[in-house]
């Protein structure tokens, strides 16, 4: 089984969401149904980027460090041409 760590930015608040999962695609459509209490009011929604573990726990790991201020400040430099384009708020 895989694990995926994903983000997404809602076109609506220009802000970014991080999550996790082990079935990509059944969550991204989650997400954009509005079926997940963290995002269904930041429709609509663009996924940006993603990566993929073998172990739940890197996963976990990798999903907390992003969500944190060194793990945030690194995505926004490394995602810095898309986040750009679509105007994120907070480069």
């Amino acid at each position: 089984m895989y694990y995926s760590v994903y983000v997404l930015f809602s076109t609506k608040d220009r802000q970014l969401y991080v999550g996790r999962t082990n079935d990509l695609g059944r969550r991204l459509r989650e997400h954009f149904d509005g079926k997940v209490t963290a995002t269904k009011h930041r429709l609509p929604l663009r996924f940006i980027y993603s990566e993929t573990y073998l172990k739940f726990s890197d996963a976990a790991r990798r999903e907390k460090y992003l969500k944190g201020g060194n793990g945030r400040a690194g995505l926004k430099i490394q995602l810095q041409d898309i986040l750009k384009e679509l105007h994120y708020k907070n480069l």
